[in-house]
């Protein structure tokens, strides 16, 4: 790993110690979350819930939908408005898709994040999603970024349990048949991190999606990095 890369570890030196010894150049399975992780879509996400929810007299903050990304879209609005009653909800719900879906092209990857992909794709790596998304959201986006050719598999919330639940991984390691050990997730919440911890799998977790530095580095993460060039320079080094 070169100097640069090292350098953009948001980490102290004896963290740094300690993840080198997870050896992530020997990892076969390299799985992502998908919003803030991967594609840039986390301003939107936040707009949809504002629209949505206001459209039904209910009101929130920015930081409060940014604190419910990685889960489930229903048990984001479960904690969002709790005084909404079951049907409101689900139209809460509908409001978001139908504000979200035509707007999804603003959606784009992070700007290094595809040339990523194709280096680990070409050094003979499996990857993976796993995501709060439903498969209509995340077939969705993937057809639209031309994307699915790059993963093995991918494991949606309505497939599975929710985040921190780890069902999604071990799902995925069946599929792959890949074992714990052989893994790395990466993921900028910190249900991405929790989700991990609770499989006891290697975890990268990135300061530039919905949590904050602390708020991740408090969920004791093998590797955090600031950027997307710096997820890079670690996974391809």
């Amino acid at each position: 790993m070169s100097e640069q890369s090292v350098a953009s570890i948001s980490t102290t030196a004896k963290k740094t110690q300690l993840a080198a010894k997870h050896h992530l150049a020997d990892k076969t399975l390299i799985i992502f979350d998908w919003d803030g992780t991967l594609m840039d879509s986390i301003g939107l996400i936040v707009e949809s819930m504002h629209v949505a929810g206001e459209a039904h007299g209910f009101g929130t903050t920015d930081k409060a939908v940014q604190d419910i990304i990685g889960l489930s879209l229903l048990n984001g609005i479960d904690i969002l408005y709790p005084q909404a009653d079951a049907l409101q909800k689900l139209a809460i719900q509908q409001s978001y898709a139908d504000y979200y879906i035509p707007n999804s092209h603003r959606t784009p990857f992070f700007a290094p994040i595809e040339d990523m992909l194709q280096i680990l794709q070409h050094q003979g790596k499996s990857l993976a999603v796993a995501t709060g998304k439903k498969r209509k959201g995340l077939d969705r986006v993937l057809d639209a970024s031309k994307s699915h050719d790059y993963f093995a598999m991918t494991r949606c919330a309505d497939e599975s349990g929710s985040k921190p639940d780890p069902q999604m991984l071990s799902d995925i390691l069946m599929h792959t048949q890949q074992q714990i050990s052989d893994a790395v997730f990466i993921g900028d919440s910190i249900y991405d991190i929790q989700m991990a911890t609770k499989l006891g799998m290697t975890s990268i977790a990135v300061n530039y999606g919905t949590a904050s530095s602390a708020e991740l580095a408090a969920q004791c993460p093998t590797y955090q990095v600031d950027t997307p060039q710096a997820l890079m320079d670690l996974l391809c080094a």
